[in-house]
């Protein structure tokens, strides 16, 4: 099972939300390209990062930044996946062609579901979707709005078209350090045949073994961020567990 140190950009920094408050962000490292390097220097073997401010603003913003983790990535041999704003056939190329290894797309997957297939077709195998619910149902808009679709019925969608994971964040856990909804990403995971990521709330390695024990259900990887600034995770011990 894959483990995916996470890296999200406000304003150029590195931060985490709390349950995906743009007003309640703490800074964990004002340089990403450092971060970059700390995370690599720990062995990790993926990366994933969200231009949050491109997630609200349906566009492009951390341009730079990104850049600059695409650059450290590159130099450490790990390939960066990216979410965030991406809403588009134009902006997939954008970030592809510019280092980003495989994109994410979120708010596109619920309101664009053809444009998603189409990037599939065009660019096989980088292409991922991004469900993000709360109280099980689809929220969107960097998690501003929640729609009336259940997971479940988004990720059937998209079905035998090439998406090459789902990740699935529960945002009542995400920052929180509550734990992961195992319950919930293994029913996901089990109800697809899209091999699935989990997000939100991993705080400890019993998180981590409660996922990887699921890993059968067709959980390939987990996503963890403030646990790993926060030092509730040492990155070296959790990449030895989840790789083991």
């Amino acid at each position: 099972m894959i483990l995916f140190p996470a890296i999200d950009l406000k304003e150029g920094v590195c931060v985490r939300l709390y349950k995906g408050d743009m007003d309640k962000a703490t800074v964990f490292n004002e340089d990403p390209a450092a971060q970059v390097r700390d995370f690599t220097a720990c062995g990790c073997h993926w990366l994933h990062v969200v231009d949050l401010d491109g997630a609200f603003a349906g566009r492009p913003v951390n341009a730079d930044a990104v850049a600059a983790i695409s650059v450290a990535a590159a130099a450490a041999g790990v390939p960066v996946q990216l979410g965030g704003g991406i809403r588009d056939l134009g902006t997939v190329a954008f970030w592809l062609e510019r280092g980003v290894a495989r994109v994410i797309l979120g708010t596109a997957a619920l309101t664009d579901p053809d444009m998603v297939k189409q990037a599939c077709a065009k660019h096989p195998g980088r292409i991922a979707v991004g469900i993000d619910a709360r109280d099980g149902l689809v929220a969107v808009e960097g998690w501003a709005e929640t729609s009336d679709v259940v997971v479940q019925e988004l990720a059937r969608r998209f079905e035998d078209c090439g998406v090459v994971a789902i990740i699935y964040t529960d945002i009542d856990r995400d920052g929180a350090l509550a734990g992961p909804n195992v319950k919930a990403t293994a029913a996901l995971a089990r109800g697809t045949s899209i091999p699935v990521i989990a997000s939100g709330g991993v705080s400890s390695m019993d998180d981590l073994l409660a996922l990887k024990e699921q890993e059968e259900s067709g959980i390939v990887g987990v996503i963890t961020g403030r646990a790993l600034y926060d030092g509730g995770l040492d990155l070296k011990q959790a990449l030895a567990l989840m790789e083991g």
